[in-house]
């Protein structure tokens, strides 16, 4: 690499001088296309329903879902990704499965709207539809029976295929999950539907509030299945095991927490590579804005331009639709 030289004649200062110039010499931009909307959808409800601990964010009505996809769509936002919240809940999670549970309805509804001038995501997971908050099947222990929940996420795999949605989400961090996934929308002539592999997906503190939006009704934790904040090289093993199994995309979630972690990932594919920065660091973001102890605006663009910078092709996030109307 040339070098610049040296002071008195280097002097990187003359790239900052001006907005225009500071524009012209940025080395990471946002697009609207980049980003990704998560939505909730919740059944039997008339009106949205505010999530307290994520001021803007609300629990969709099937209309006001509708609306969102639309405004979505005139901002540049790139995808939307649906979350169902049903109104009963059993041991299997069987509203999950159910061609009109509520996330296949809502499927249905947004792509019946918006067509392809939007990627519609769909979350494939049993944690909002089972009683014990899992994100899979639980055997007579009470543990989580990884292969089991397989055959329950290939069946979710039809439903939400059938449904219309373009890209199915893998978030459930069961070992196989891609390949099963896979499989089972080949097996259907689904070969058009793409999986994104929540690849690296770590046991953390900062899903908090998404749990609130979703109803979850967890009783434990999920350290058994997805990852230990601690490790990295286990990351590694699984994107392998994800581009393996044929996975389309891949993420890794939290964002902000784990930028190392992502940087790593992006070097070592040839796939898109997702972040979600997910409903902890919205809420923080958030709640100090609110005190009036950080600028807003310049702090959410400063998140996302991180996210982006450490090697994020696509970025889920709760600000996706008003950030693009400001790009």
């Amino acid at each position: 690499m040339t070098r610049y030289g040296e002071f008195p004649g280097a002097r990187p200062r003359r790239l900052r001088t001006t907005p225009a110039m500071r524009r012209l010499v940025a080395e990471t931009r946002l697009h609207p296309a980049d980003l990704i909307l998560p939505a909730f959808v919740r059944e039997g409800i008339s009106r949205p329903v505010p999530v307290p601990s994520m001021p803007g964010v609300v629990q969709h009505t099937r209309d006001t879902l509708r609306a969102a996809a639309v405004e979505a769509v005139e901002a540049g936002v790139g995808a939307l990704m649906l979350y169902g919240v049903p109104e009963t809940k059993d041991a299997v999670g069987s509203s999950g499965t159910d061609p009109d549970g509520i996330l296949q309805v809502a499927i249905r509804d947004v792509v019946k709207e918006v067509g392809d001038d939007l990627v519609i995501m769909s979350d494939l997971c049993l944690d909002e539809y089972t009683d014990h908050g899992h994100c899979g099947v639980l055997d007579a222990q009470g543990r989580v029976d990884n292969d089991a929940t397989l055959e329950r996420y290939a069946e979710m795999a039809r439903v939400q295929a059938d449904a219309g949605a373009h890209v199915l989400g893998a978030s459930g961090m069961m070992d196989g999950q891609v390949g099963v996934v896979r499989r089972a929308l080949d097996g259907v002539g689904r070969q058009d539907v793409s999986i994104l592999a929540y690849t690296v997906k770590y046991a953390s503190a900062f899903y908090g509030p998404f749990r609130e939006a979703v109803g979850s009704s967890l009783k434990g934790d999920r350290k058994t299945y997805q990852q230990d904040p601690a490790n990295l090289r286990e990351s590694m093993r699984e994107l392998a095991l994800d581009l393996a199994e044929g996975a389309d995309m891949v993420m890794v979630k939290p964002g902000l927490p784990y930028l190392d972690v992502l940087a790593k990932v992006a070097a070592e594919t040839d796939v898109p590579v997702a972040a979600y920065q997910v409903s902890g660091e919205y809420a923080m973001v958030e709640a100090a804005a609110a005190n009036g102890w950080i600028d807003r605006d310049r702090t959410i663009a400063e998140t996302l331009t991180s996210i982006r910078r450490a090697g994020a092709h696509l970025i889920l996030t709760y600000w996706a639709t008003e950030v693009a109307r400001g790009l």
